[in-house]
């Protein structure tokens, strides 16, 4: 299974990325609306070796999103499968980033979501003040389903991310 565009590719983690994963996580520039993390790579590797077990099962998966000549720049992770819907985030990406990352990954995401696994949907949250995210978010076709004291709820269908690609064909192609 090959996921790449322009200028970057997703591939699965490895417990040798433990150390990438923990400089992102734990980089207040880009962790204010993650889960802590404890700052220990062997905690990371095992953490990694667990998933791998889930990843054997095609319950989750973590990609390390890298440019093309193999820089890594960021994370993005699948979970939550549900019938006809998949879920993404952990989503990260440093200053190694190309200018276009976030929507190639983000389009990355959708054709591993729908064309790969087969969904119909893809629900996702952000926190409310992630207004950035958010935007991002809606300027794809993400509708709002729901919010809590903490996130906004959304889903995006395989149309909304069909819309957006042909919009944005002149970035990305």
């Amino acid at each position: 299974m090959e996921l790449s565009s322009k200028s970057i590719r997703l591939r699965l983690i490895e417990e040798s990325d433990a150390a990438f994963i923990l400089t992102l996580r734990l980089d207040p520039r880009y962790n204010t609306f993650l889960s802590a993390v404890v700052a220990d790579v062997a905690a990371q590797k095992k953490w990694i070796s667990h998933y791998k077990e889930d990843e054997a099962k095609g319950a989750q998966y973590y990609f390390i999103i890298e440019r093309l000549d193999g820089t890594p720049c960021g994370t993005v992770r699948v979970y939550d499968m549900r019938e006809d819907s998949f879920c993404w985030g952990s989503w990260i990406l440093n200053e190694n980033k190309t200018r276009y990352s976030a929507l190639e990954s983000a389009f990355l995401v959708y054709t591993f979501g729908f064309e790969h696994l087969g969904f119909n949907k893809c629900h996702f949250d952000v926190r409310k003040g992630n207004t950035r995210v958010i935007s991002f978010h809606e300027k794809m076709g993400a509708y709002r389903t729901g919010e809590d004291d903490v996130d906004i709820f959304f889903e995006i269908t395989p149309d909304a991310v069909a819309a957006a690609r042909e919009h944005l064909a002149g970035k990305i192609a």
